[in-house]
């Protein structure tokens, strides 16, 4: 099994502060985590920037596809997450048959807001509580997590990877 949450951050920085404590975990808790990348809204962008996290990314990581459909379905309107999720697979728009829904995408759009940022990790199942205690620094920080299975994963792995 294996878990894809978000950490939620009041402010447009938290999530970069997120990742440089994630990448200071000792080597043993940092493979917990195969695949990251954060998201910042500063207050009077128009959007929100996103980035990879190459150096969080294990050979596990589903990569730039994945994340591109994911942050397309929150950000930018379920039309585009469509197009982009037809192109790469197939996809019906939806994440869902893949153990990503809605709801999830809906939650992460309704809590980033432009001056909050967000933190997306894709890892095993113990990867919560090792992000957690990296993140103590942030006693209001909120996470939001789905559970995929290893026939969704393997799926998201034949669209994205190939």
């Amino acid at each position: 099994m294996s878990t894809l949450s978000v950490w939620y951050f009041d402010g447009s920085d938290g999530a970069q502060r997120g990742a440089l404590a994630l990448q200071g975990l000792p080597v043993a808790e940092r493979e917990t985590v195969h695949d990251a990348a954060q998201v910042s809204w500063v207050l009077g962008s128009g959007q929100p920037t996103t980035r990879l996290l190459p150096e969080l990314a294990r050979e596990e990581a589903l990569g730039e596809g994945f994340w591109g459909v994911l942050f397309g379905l929150i950000f930018f309107s379920p039309l585009l997450g469509a197009a982009v999720g037809s192109a790469t697979g197939g996809l019906s728009g939806s994440l869902a048959e893949l153990g990503i829904h809605d709801t999830f995408v809906n939650r992460a759009r309704d809590a980033l807001t432009p001056g909050t940022s967000a933190l997306f990790v894709l890892g095993s199942d113990m990867v919560v509580d090792e992000v957690h205690d990296a993140l103590r620094f942030d006693q209001r920080v909120k996470v939001q997590v789905t559970k995929l299975t290893r026939q969704q994963v393997s799926r998201l792995r034949q669209v994205f990877v190939g």
